[in-house]
């Protein structure tokens, strides 16, 4: 299935068309060798150089990829830079929790999945066809992103405005780029999390907040998940002028299953950083470390640990403390398979 939209100089794109076709693949390209070449700190992926005319898409598509982003980011769409380490592992032991890198290349993808997801939907509506859509809710929380904006000499309304949010961002990126990771991980613990819905007509649409969209469909990895594999399935009948494969009861059924199952798979993932993570700190119990909190609830208070990159939990000393606040604290306790890292506060001076 082929996504193909137009994109003018100020980054808007058109309605778009779907089509099937067949497809012949003339480079196979890594993400990191072609960041390392659009960024100049590599050469020509070898399979790039061989395929004409193939580098000079990949500038083009570059160049039209930051001017999607730009209009994305007018409209109020979020730029976050959060920490997601990836497991070092050497002879069978856990030796270094590395930071995954921003990379140009994989940003070149996810601008062009996100209008060709935007494309989808809008083909949908046009043809009168449901469709399961992608969305992120306004902050439930957003007194306390005013409160964190407040504590940083910045201010935000007093309603949910993404575009606000992200002037507030960029501001803050610019004026402490090494700490903006850290932000930006208390802003994605209080948006709160994705979920799939129903959308019968473009009134029902919530948007997703932090990609400052309404009209928004997971439609670009049907091969791995399972939401994708819905919508070409109601683009196909669509193309073929038949009815929706799937009454509005199943369709609603199914977008509350594939949320339940999305939290389930991330909990699963988390649970296997966490292991790797306590496997990695075991043998550190009692040092001291600098760290942010990042989950406060009556189920309990979370904190993440500056370095390594890696969250725990807050045993002892939690009482007052809220998402965003930074704080010292001392390893107490590790269980590598159940993934608990336990902390306690430390007086700040520590």
């Amino acid at each position: 299935m082929v996504i193909s939209y137009t994109v003018d100089p100020d980054g808007v794109v058109d309605d778009g068309t779907i089509q099937r076709a067949q497809v012949r693949n003339h480079a196979k390209l890594a993400y990191n060798s072609v960041d390392a070449w659009l960024q100049g700190s590599g050469p020509i992926p070898p399979a790039m150089e061989e395929a004409q005319g193939v580098a000079d898409q990949i500038r083009l598509q570059d160049e039209v990829a930051q001017r999607l982003r730009l209009r994305r980011h007018e409209e109020g769409a979020l730029d976050l830079e959060t920490i997601e380490p990836r497991a070092i592992v050497e002879e069978g032991r856990v030796v270094q929790l590395q930071r995954e890198k921003k990379n140009r290349a994989r940003t070149l993808i996810e601008d062009f999945m996100i209008a060709a997801n935007g494309v989808t939907a809008r083909y949908l509506e046009a043809k009168g066809l449901p469709s399961i859509r992608r969305v992120v809710r306004s902050p439930e929380r957003w007194d306390r992103l005013e409160a964190l904006a407040a504590q940083l000499g910045d201010r935000l309304p007093a309603e949910p405005d993404s575009k606000a949010l992200a002037e507030f961002l960029l501001r803050r990126r610019r004026a402490d780029p090494l700490r903006f990771p850290d932000l930006s991980l208390t802003v994605v613990k209080l948006l709160g999390r994705g979920e799939y819905v129903l959308t019968r007509t473009p009134e029902q649409e919530a948007g997703h907040f932090g990609l400052a969209v309404k009209d928004y469909v997971h439609s670009t990895a049907p091969n791995r998940r399972y939401p994708d594999l819905i919508t070409h399935r109601l683009v196909k009948a669509a193309l073929d002028g038949r009815r929706s494969p799937y009454s509005g009861e199943e369709l609603e059924e199914l977008a509350s299953h594939c949320t339940t199952q999305e939290d389930a798979a991330e909990k699963v993932e988390r649970q296997m950083r966490k292991s790797a993570a306590a496997l990695l700190l075991s043998s550190r119990i009692g040092d001291h470390f600098e760290g942010i909190v990042t989950g406060a609830s009556p189920k309990g208070t979370w904190v993440r640990i500056f370095n390594p990159p890696t969250e725990g939990r807050l045993v002892r000393g939690a009482q007052g403390l809220d998402v965003g606040d930074r704080l010292a604290v001392r390893l107490v306790r590790t269980d590598v398979e159940r993934g608990f890292i336990d902390f306690e506060r430390q007086p700040a001076s520590l």
